[in-house]
């Protein structure tokens, strides 16, 4: 005989079970264990251990429901929708046998670099996929090399391949995806993104960073061939107050306006008032919280949709709590 508690209890379990299933869904976590690999030489900011404290962090009983990914290669046909074969033949033949090959003054290779960053952008690909097809609502890829300074036919700032460009003309090539957003929020301007997107009317980029700063574009004056930049600098020192005006004066209001039909973001956190490379002083609660805004205009225009990428963020401990901030605000969606 069932008796009522027993069927309480089964009932508890089952919504339990199907609470556990939902939660998985939400979230997509994609990493590589080739960021490991790709090891430009000591005291070079962008280092493994940006990647082993994000994994470190996310053991915490909160993540148990994040559904992880390792990141497959992507195709070359995929990379070539952004870069150039001349790029591509320029780091096969700049990449050592063995030791380090440094091209340019921010950009070294080691002899798993290339490699590194074909998963980072196919992690940036598959994470893609995951969301269009709705196996997840959003996704967050913590690879490294980044992307967001790489030009069409130069590899710059750390960034070997354009990731979010790649993944948004994936979006396009194989679900017809027309509108398009990218918000960057890293402490430098993704000046490669701007460059590849500038004459695309159906793309929106959207960027807070500090000024003057490396790579030295970003001022409120580039808006793009159709209005489709959006700038807000911020300067040296500027905390968190600052970063809030600028999302709510010039970055959400066009978000939303632009009505997209998938959002990406380029998540740098270099931000972070203790970061090495930057100026401004935004904190975890910060990173939370343009998560958070970024979530609500995605689920009045684009089902949820959003795909973020690492790129900036250089104070791995920091790193760490930023980028948990950032992965709960996802997985409430």
């Amino acid at each position: 005989m069932i008796t009522r508690r027993a069927a309480l209890t089964g009932l508890i379990a089952t919504i339990s079970a199907q609470d556990l299933k939902a939660q998985t869904k939400n979230t997509l976590f994609v990493s590589s264990q080739s960021s490991f690999l790709h090891d430009p030489g000591p005291g070079w900011p962008d280092r493994p251990d940006r990647i082993s404290s994000i994994l470190n962090a996310l053991q915490a009983p909160e993540f148990i429901t994040l559904s992880k990914q390792e990141a497959p290669s992507a195709e070359l046909k995929c990379i070539l929708r952004v870069h150039t074969h001349q790029l591509i033949t320029l780091l096969e033949q700049a990449t050592p046998k063995t030791g380090l090959s440094p091209l340019g003054h921010d950009v070294t290779l080691n002899p798993y670099s290339l490699s590194a960053a074909i998963a980072s952008a196919g992690g940036a690909i598959a994470a893609t996929d995951a969301v269009m097809c709705g196996k997840a609502h959003n996704s967050f890829v913590a690879t490294r090399p980044p992307g967001h300074h790489a030009l069409t036919n130069q590899a710059m700032g750390f960034c070997l391949f354009n990731n979010v460009a790649i993944a948004a003309m994936h979006a396009r090539a194989l679900y017809n995806v027309e509108r398009i957003a990218i918000v960057d929020f890293d402490v430098h301007h993704g000046n490669g993104v701007q460059d590849f997107f500038w004459n695309d009317k159906n793309t929106l980029y959207a960027s807070t960073h500090q000024t003057p700063l490396y790579p030295g574009t970003g001022e409120l004056n580039e808006i793009g061939a159709y209005n489709n930049i959006v700038n807000a600098p911020l300067r040296r020192g500027d905390s968190g107050d600052q970063f809030q005006d600028a999302l709510k004066s010039r970055i959400l209001p066009r978000l939303d306006l632009f009505a997209p039909d998938l959002i990406f973001i380029c998540a740098g956190f270099d931000a972070h008032i203790h970061d090495p490379l930057g100026g401004l002083r935004l904190l975890d609660e910060d990173f939370r919280n343009v998560t958070l805004r970024i979530m609500e205009i995605a689920q009045r225009r684009c089902h949820n949709r959003i795909i973020s990428l690492l790129e900036g963020g250089y104070a791995p401990q920091d790193l760490a709590r930023s980028v948990s901030a950032h992965i709960k605000a996802l997985m409430e969606a």
